[in-house]
């Protein structure tokens, strides 16, 4: 099996690269808060003249996810955009919506805090009820709230129905303030378990890719490196799209041993071209 490159810092990589698809939970911050020297390495990276996308599973909009960083502390000239999965799946409800015949669509949206973005400004009416949903949007979990019974109960009537299901999230852990809890995409996956259909929006599958390349005028796959934590969504989307990719060693896998690290790579057939204990310049 291929051994990555272990750096000790992004100064390693100048010049080798012309763009980065960033992660943001696990590799510029958790859920307490930035990780030290994020934010400082993030704009050294910026200062070299790459083109940088902040590339995340959220289910939030780009824009929404912009003020939410930049209030953290972040330098929002620190980045070329932040574009989530959120904001895809937005931008495809919103087309196939211009395309559809004028009718009342509902949507059960499942979010946290209360959150309707990923529903504003779309042609769609909310419902709290799986028994009368046209359609589900799964954005977010409220994981650390509910157990995943309480989910069970409430899609298992529209994927009984066969309600078609967007998920824009397809987190299965998410960081939370306590540590770690399911996320949307383990919702997602119950909703398969019950029978429904999801349409995975996010890494590491293409669409979200194909508006990342596309923003960056599709330059060369050799020159583009994706960071993440996750080998599952950011290292195996990495590989998909044709990218290069460095995996950092925070977030979810804090604390994973060399051994578990090769037997993730195995199980989903992808091996980052580099590996950094930390996102450090």
């Amino acid at each position: 099996m291929t051994v990555p490159k272990h750096i000790s810092g992004l100064r390693d990589l100048q010049g080798r690269f012309d763009a980065f698809l960033i992660d943001q939970f696990g590799v510029l911050r958790d859920g307490r808060g930035p990780y030290p020297e994020a934010a400082a390495t993030l704009a050294a990276l910026k200062q070299t003249g790459a083109r940088i996308i902040i590339l995340s599973n959220s289910g939030k909009r780009s824009a929404e996810n912009d003020r939410r960083l930049a209030k953290l502390g972040f330098d929002p000239a620190s980045w070329d955009w932040f574009l989530t999965s959120g904001e895809v799946a937005w931008q495809i409800l919103a087309a196939e919506s211009a395309k559809a015949e004028k009718q009342t669509t509902r949507c059960l949206l499942i979010s946290r805090d209360g959150d309707t973005s990923p529903l504003d400004g779309l042609e769609l009416e909310r419902t709290q009820s799986g028994d009368d949903a046209d359609i589900v949007l799964i954005a977010a979990s409220e994981g650390d709230i509910h157990d995943l019974d309480h989910y069970r109960q409430l899609l298992e009537p529209a994927a009984k129905r066969g309600v078609p299901c967007l998920c824009t999230n397809p987190d299965k852990i998410m960081l939370t303030t306590e540590g770690t809890a399911f996320g949307a995409g383990r919702i997602a996956e119950l909703y398969q378990e019950l029978g429904g259909e999801v349409r995975w929006i996010g890494k590491p599958f293409a669409d979200i890719y194909v508006s990342a390349l596309d923003f960056l005028g599709n330059p060369d796959p050799a020159r583009v490196c994706c960071i993440g934590d996750s080998i599952e969504h950011d290292i195996a989307g990495a590989a998909g799209a044709g990218l290069k990719s460095m995996l950092v060693k925070t977030g979810i896998l804090a604390g994973s041993s060399p051994q578990q690290l090769q037997t993730l790579f195995a199980e989903h057939g992808a091996i980052p071209d580099y590996t950094i204990d930390r996102f450090i310049w």
